[in-house]
């Protein structure tokens, strides 16, 4: 498994590479002058001359990519134009609260489809299968950004526990709090702010996964080795869940990875409606100020998490089959 890992990890490094060239061709590319953007419309020529100057503006495409790139390998992103802090500062303040909000909207998907899709498979046709693809075709039919208002209007307006907008406390914090402490004060605050946006983004996730886990598992349950195990007189429970369900959960793992992976980029419209804090939220600001150190680390950052949670789906299917192997 470890030269499976470095492999992997030396894969990394070409995608990664192509990444940030791309990134850096759009956003410098694209119409708009952050400088005269920052300095306003009275702003003098020698004034721009000498901002692009101190930002490097002023050299050659392939010479500012190559200082940023190296720059970006020592661990610094440069500066924000706008805000004169450094990048890795920004993104890693916000960082956590796009990670909670993309790991329990996951738990929320994961707790109710893989259920619902269990339920579907082994009740095939009857009311609970209708049921269950009645719900997860809203689900998946439902625009995220369109149920949290839905959810703020009927939910957070209505429960005085559910905060309406913004981030308090930390599920993170709170967790090691809990564990420490054996307080859930910090855990409970986490909770609080981050159950609506959780559940309008992983709604949709829900339905996909509910309605994959059906296909797959009534797939597996008619394979040879399924009617073997019932003819041994295995109860029907330990059939589907020991017998079918671990192999009919490898798609639904492989999916699970990819949709985390958008949610870390793709929640932009989910954090603007809850105001949540997020890395989204962040480079969606950097790209109408024109930011341009904000916007190539804020991708960059995500393209590099979304790589390793692939990573890690990948080495999860040992867990689920051990008879995959990474020869």
């Amino acid at each position: 498994m470890s030269r499976y890992i470095i492999r992997r990890f030396l894969q990394l490094i070409p995608l990664l590479i192509g990444i940030s060239i791309l990134v850096f061709l759009l956003v410098h590319l694209s119409p708009g002058d952050p400088i005269r953007m920052l300095l306003g419309e009275d702003a003098t020529d020698e004034d721009v001359t000498r901002l692009n100057a101190i930002y490097g503006f002023d050299q050659p495409l392939h010479i500012q990519y190559f200082r940023w790139l190296s720059n970006a390998l020592k661990g610094d992103l440069g500066v924000s134009i706008r805000q004169g802090i450094p990048v890795t500062t920004l993104i890693f303040e916000r960082l956590g609260a796009t990670l909670e909000l993309a790991i329990v909207s996951v738990i929320i998907a994961v707790l109710l489809g893989i259920p619902l899709g269990i339920i579907a498979a082994v009740k095939r046709g009857s009311i609970w299968d209708y049921l269950s693809m009645v719900i997860a075709l809203v689900g998946v039919s439902t625009p995220g950004f369109w149920l949290g208002l839905i959810l703020l209007s009927h939910v957070a307006l209505k429960v005085d526990w559910l905060p309406m907008f913004g981030r308090d406390g930390s599920i993170f914090k709170g967790l090691w709090i809990l564990i420490t402490q054996f307080r859930a004060d910090e855990l409970t605050t986490g909770l609080r702010y981050v159950l609506l946006p959780a559940f309008s983004i992983g709604t949709g996730m829900m339905a996909i996964i509910t309605r994959l886990t059906r296909s797959s598992l009534l797939e597996v349950l008619g394979r040879d080795y399924i009617r073997t195990a019932r003819a041994k007189g295995l109860s029907n429970q330990i059939v589907i869940l020991k017998h079918a369900l671990r192999n009919a959960l490898l798609p639904v793992i492989t999916i699970i990875g990819i949709q985390f992976g958008a949610m870390l980029g793709g929640a932009v419209v989910t954090e603007t409606v809850f105001a949540w804090p997020g890395v989204g939220r962040l480079v969606i600001n950097a790209i109408s100020q024109r930011d341009f150190p904000i916007i190539q680390g804020g991708v960059l950052m995500m393209a590099i998490i979304f790589t390793l949670v692939n990573l890690a789906v990948d080495l999860s299917y040992a867990l689920v089959n051990p008879r995959i192997r990474y020869d």
